[in-house]
């Protein structure tokens, strides 16, 4: 028989030696608590039989705490699991506090005759729909033999197992029975970059959105992919609530979403949960709690934005109105049409009312175009210095005094007979190599004309970072930089002059905080360009005041 920790490295290969040996116990704690009885997946029992004898004192402590409400299994996996681990597999535990929200809800919105949660875990969901709803089937999947070992022993504790059906399996292959009840789908479902999702799950995606009329992005990540599938199971009369991160309102791929909330899914109301909040301990993300009823043909959806916990209130929305659905169906991002912006103070304005703000250039190929890897010769006026730092503008405190530190991109005319013959010969010597390196085929220069052309925007008067675990940093570029999309710019719609634009960027360095953007899962905080111009600022006629005592030298 192979050893406890052969299994465990098996199952899991990145767990260190003292964390595999804890798992071992906690799983022939979990396994026993489970009962003999249990019917575990071959995956399951390969855990089972490879773990040491429980600790009996240890299993008593489990089960006198799992009794009293807690979930000290799912506890301590999480404290033993690597939190980089869990996230490559989008196993992030949810605090009990917006559990309890969230089947408040959904004991308000209907009573199902089954719960299907969709990533499991140690049954979190479960567990307190269970306690709510003592006649429902219970549904769990997920893809993790130890997690659901956990589950089986929280069931077997508090006396569902008897209703519970244990789906080890990706939640995208699973099928359901009809009934002729509501379903209620409920949870958080894995957060996972689409980097680590295999090209088949893309192309089921991509093939299942083109059965309801949707263009899928490849880019989705793993928890659109899991409100798709909801929608494929769902019957009118279903019912649910996911949280999530809140960059789906957004991005690009989460347009799946938004259109299967707005025609299908029935959305009717976004909880969406401030970043300071922190609601997951080992994620740092702007949460959001998505609640639909599939049929629902609601005028308007309900959004709040939540600065406390303790404002979850059951998912209890107090206010009137909503957002009309004919709104946000014309909305490219929900966030700017979900977002109350408060009125500028007496005096302050927006500061797209001085600016605009533009995102820098996408050089498409990096490696090439910003020069340093050519071992070549080119001339000198291709090369144009430009941030391609965060750190940089960072770095620069308020003022960006001076390129000569700064990298330089190889911006080329798009007429190269425009050049001198000398340096046309070292361009043209220089594009051969840049198409040995596949240059030319980048998705980015495949849609300009022509491919080698980058294209840099003029330089901005102010620069800031947009993309961090911070607030954004701005800087007064003093040295006429250009910026590549790792910066914005920040043009005035009026020459402005530079007493001005110092004490521009001393107030918005001063004033601007994370929370004004939006915080991905990771942590890194957002700014897109109409998000910075809704920022407020003095007025003009403020600025002129404050410049005259700004020093400038």
């Amino acid at each position: 028989m192979r050893s406890g920790r052969a299994a465990v490295e098996e199952t899991y290969p990145l767990w260190s030696p003292v964390d595999a040996s804890c798992l071992e116990q906690l799983v022939a704690c979990a396994a026993f608590l489970a009962g003999r009885r249990t019917a575990l997946t071959p995956a399951e029992q390969r855990l089972v039989i490879a773990a040491p004898a429980p600790d009996r004192k240890l299993v008593q402590s489990y089960g006198e705490r799992i009794g009293a409400g807690a979930d000290p299994l799912g506890d301590t996996y999480c404290r033993l699991r690597p939190t980089p681990v869990r996230r490559a597999s989008g196993a992030i535990y949810t605090p009990a506090v917006i559990v309890a929200s969230m089947i408040e809800w959904a004991a308000r919105a209907g009573t199902p005759a089954r719960i299907v949660d969709p990533g499991t875990g140690s049954g979190r969901f479960l567990v307190a729909a269970a306690e709510r709803f003592p006649r429902a089937a219970l549904v769990a999947v997920d893809t993790d033999p130890a997690a659901l070992l956990l589950l089986r022993a929280n069931a077997a504790v508090r006396g569902f197992a008897h209703r519970l059906t244990v789906n080890l399996a990706d939640y995208r292959d699973i099928g359901l029975p009809s009934i002729d009840a509501p379903t209620l789908f409920i949870g958080n479902p894995p957060y996972v970059r689409h980097h680590d999702i295999a090209e088949r799950s893309k192309t089921w995606f991509a093939r299942t959105a083109a059965q309801y009329g949707l263009k899928a992005s490849k880019l989705a990540g793993l928890h659109v992919h899991f409100f798709l599938k909801t929608r494929q199971l769902a019957r009118p009369g279903d019912y649910g609530a996911f949280i999530t991160s809140a960059e789906w309102l957004d991005v690009n791929y989460g347009s799946v979403l938004r259109s299967l909330l707005s025609n299908g899914l029935g959305g009717t109301a976004i909880h969406i949960l401030a970043p300071e909040l922190q609601p997951f301990a080992d994620a740092i993300t702007t949460g959001a709690i998505t609640c639909f009823k599939v049929g629902d043909s609601a005028a308007q959806l309900r959004v709040r934005r939540l600065t406390t916990l303790s404002d979850l209130n059951g998912l209890t929305d107090t206010a009137r109105d909503g957002v009309p659905w004919s709104t946000l169906q014309r909305a490219r991002k929900w966030s700017t049409v979900t977002r109350s912006t408060p009125r500028p103070q007496a005096g302050f304005i927006e500061l797209g009312e001085l600016f605009r703000v533009h995102r820098g250039q996408v050089t498409g190929a990096n490696d090439v175009w910003i020069a340093g890897r050519y071992p070549g010769a080119l001339p000198e006026p291709v090369l144009v210095p430009t941030v391609t730092r965060a750190r940089e503008l960072i770095a620069a405190s308020e003022v960006l005094a001076s390129s000569e530190r700064l990298r330089r991109v190889i911006d080329l005319p798009a007429d190269l007979a425009s050049l001198r013959q000398p340096d046309r010969r070292l361009v043209e010597r220089f594009l051969e190599w840049a198409r040995r390196q596949g240059a030319d085929e980048s998705y980015i220069a495949r849609h300009r004309t022509p491919w080698w052309t980058v294209g840099l925007r003029a330089p901005a008067p102010i620069l800031c970072t947009y993309m961090a675990r911070r607030a954004p940093a701005f800087v007064r570029n003093a040295c006429g930089a250009r910026h590549l999309n790792i910066a914005h710019g920040l043009y005035p719609r009026e020459p402005l002059p530079e007493p001005v634009l110092i004490a521009v960027v001393r107030h918005l360095n001063a004033n601007v905080a994370v929370a004004a953007g939006r915080t991905y899962a990771g942590g890194l905080t957002k700014f897109e360009p109409r998000e910075l111009e809704r920022l407020h600022v003095p007025s003009l006629q403020m600025l002129y005041a404050t410049a005259e005592t700004v020093d400038t030298r």
